[in-house]
């Protein structure tokens, strides 16, 4: 089976965004500095999504660019899509804005 791939965008990053539509049970592989992080997907990832590199317990931080982007609002386990059905964001959710303006 091909590995999919995605990207890590810093060191510190606990999640990768996929390059390319991902199936529930694909391998996914991230290179940063010389280091390849791998997982399974344990859902569809669709393009340009995240994918969890390491399990993240209820309220943790999301990190990606280095920085934090999010707190879980459920445990995520390695391989799972990382959205806003499982993460809130630490600036709020322009989704939920009154309105929808």
């Amino acid at each position: 089976m091909k590995t999919k791939r995605a990207l890590i965008m810093h060191p510190k990053d606990n999640v990768a965004t996929s390059v390319e539509e991902v199936g529930a049970g694909e391998q996914v592989s991230a290179e940063i500095g010389g280091e390849w992080r791998t997982v399974v997907a344990r859902e569809v990832i669709p393009f340009g999504f995240k994918i969890a590199l390491t399990d993240i317990p209820k309220g943790n931080t999301v990190v990606k660019y280095g920085e934090l982007i999010g707190k879980s609002s459920r445990a995520i386990t390695s391989g799972d899509l990382v959205h806003i059905h499982n993460v809130e964001g630490t600036r709020g959710r322009g989704d939920l804005v009154k309105g929808g303006k």
